[in-house]
């Protein structure tokens, strides 16, 4: 068995994937009436869309965001493996939980030694440069 080894992605490059996953995320919710108000659009559908967008690329694209393919990094479990479809939901219910703490969640990956958001720490996952399929 061969051990594969990662290197974190940076909460720069994290933060610019996050960035473009929220116009993104936002511009649906707006599109289909759903825009205004909250992290990713508004109030309960505003949550769904962006669950299910997390939901699916995290877990049928290689763990990988349309933010996080722009900034080739990947969401991965903390043993490597792939992130299943209830670690996906669980990790964006912590994006909501980093964001009504006054961003602390957030802030958080800044000084944590692994670059985990509570989110990360949730799910089990780590954000890292992203490995060839």
């Amino acid at each position: 068995m061969q051990t594969r080894t990662y290197e974190l992605a940076t909460i720069s490059e994290r933060a610019i994937a996050l960035i473009i996953d929220t116009l993104i995320v936002s511009a649906v919710g707006s599109a289909i009436g759903f825009g205004g108000g909250g992290f990713f659009g508004g109030g309960i559908m505003g949550f769904v869309i962006g669950a299910g967008y997390q939901w699916y690329f995290l877990t049928r694209q290689n763990g990988q965001t349309f933010g996080k393919m722009v900034m080739n990094i990947q969401v991965v479990k903390t043993d490597g493996s792939q992130i299943s479809d209830a670690e996906a939901v669980l990790r964006y219910v912590g994006y909501s939980i980093n964001s009504a703490l006054i961003m602390l969640g957030w802030v958080w990956a800044m000084i944590d030694n692994d670059r985990q958001g509570w989110h990360d720490k949730i799910a089990n996952t780590y954000v890292v440069k992203a490995q060839p399929r």
